[in-house]
């Protein structure tokens, strides 16, 4: 087994040294609820950013996309709030970004173009600016390390669950930590989902090999997700390195230090991916996919998201059913060539393994092994194609009849 080069910590997004955080409640959410967030960097950030691929965007993914274009643009701060995602607003929905930005620029001193602004929660609504100006300045006053807890609140939206994770990871003898936190549960579909998430590091890192390594990560993780096969209008990924842990520049140059960080922002953003579609809307279920041996990587890719977005897989998973079938057709349908004479198929988790399909046969497979098996709350989908080398893992979550009452009920 590979060892691990980084250590889970506590500490969420202020884990990473210079970076503070805040939570409020400025009345977008009912019942006094918090719902906007402030992260703010002792010192300038540089940025890298990966939003959704949705031809609708909303107003803060536009402002955050031209800010990212700027040559050698570094960032102060960001500011994120739920319960209105600011799209489909119009010229009035890009006024009232560039209004939030210079806000909180005031009170750090630096050019709005420094400040990142996201927004999650109902699509179409406008903007209450004036009470989300109106709020900046206890944002501010209220921001610490410990401030974290209140901000990962704050960005949810139908989450269960804060998603929050850590880690440290020694760099030239320097001790590097990296941290994040997440809203997302539903409309998660491969090519991003209704998620934001924002990532921190204390690392003295080369900014285009972040974002170099940003948009490799996002493609084995992000898009590699799926709750309902919806695509949002909001979707933000973003990650912000400080320098304060004072280590030497990572470069593609230095390959022992970039692969150690790379492995390490890998796992920040895959655990915020797991922890997503733990969270999704009604499940009852986890699902893991993992497809080997394809013929290529992007085929791979291809064949795991469409067990993860099938509908009727995840129905049968709620309904904890052996139906391999849903399985084998979902792959089928994607236009990926391959023969269905070298396919096997699994079901397994800490119960247990089963074997379903074996080189294109059917198994007399033990029902109530695989009924003990799909009981559990975690079950990994493991097929092997049986004609290449490559592989890839997708992330999702079972369909239950609570997810049709909360989307049913959303506005309401």
């Amino acid at each position: 087994m590979k060892e691990k080069k980084y250590r889970i910590i506590s500490g969420g997004v202020t884990a990473p040294k210079g970076f503070k955080a805040s939570g409020a409640a400025t009345g977008l959410k009912p019942n006094n609820q918090l719902d906007i967030a402030l992260i703010e960097s002792d010192v300038e950030a540089v940025p890298a950013i990966v939003t959704t691929q949705n031809a609708v965007k909303a107003a803060p993914v536009l402002w955050d996309n031209q800010i990212v274009k700027k040559d050698k643009q570094k960032i102060k701060a960001v500011l994120v709030n739920s319960g209105n995602a600011n799209a489909c607003t119009g010229e009035q929905g890009l006024l009232d970004v560039k209004t939030e930005a210079e806000c909180v620029s005031q009170h750090f001193n630096c050019d709005p173009n420094q400040v990142f602004i996201s927004s999650t929660g109902v699509i179409g609504v406008p903007l209450p600016i004036k009470e989300i100006t109106d709020t900046v300045p206890t944002l501010v006053q209220n921001l610490s390390i410990d401030g974290q807890s209140d901000a990962s609140r704050a960005i949810l939206t139908t989450d269960l669950v804060p998603k929050t994770v850590a880690v440290e990871i020694e760099i030239g003898g320097k001790t590097v930590h990296i941290g994040a936190m997440a809203k997302g549960s539903g409309m998660i579909c491969p090519n991003m989902a209704t998620m934001l998430s924002f990532v921190t590091t204390d690392a003295d890192i080369d900014q285009a090999c972040l974002q170099k390594m940003l948009s490799v990560i996002a493609m084995d993780t992000y898009n590699m997700m799926s709750v309902d096969g919806d695509m949002s209008t909001n979707d933000t990924v973003l990650v912000l390195a400080n320098g304060m842990a004072g280590n030497e520049k990572i470069t593609e140059a230095n390959i022992d230090a970039y692969t150690k960080f790379f492995d390490a922002l890998y796992f920040v953003n895959a655990s915020i991916v797991k922890s997503i579609v733990k969270d999704g809307e009604g499940a009852t279920k986890y699902i893991e996919v993992h497809v080997n041996n394809a013929d290529s990587r992007g085929d791979a890719r291809i064949l795991a998201k469409a067990v993860v977005n099938s509908n009727l897989v995840k129905t049968a998973i709620f309904g904890e059913d052996a139906n391999w079938g849903r399985v084998l057709s979902s792959i089928g349908a994607t236009g990926v060539k391959f023969s269905p004479n070298t396919v096997s198929l699994t079901f397994s988790n800490s119960v247990g393994s089963i074997l379903l399909l074996d080189h294109g046969k059917p198994t007399s497979f033990d029902e109530k092994q695989a009924s003990d098996i799909l009981k559990q709350k975690e079950i990994i989908i493991n097929i092997d194609m049986g004609e290449g080398i490559y592989k890839a893992t997708a992330w999702g979550c079972d369909l239950s009849y609570d997810y049709v009452k909360i989307n049913a009920e959303y506005r309401t």
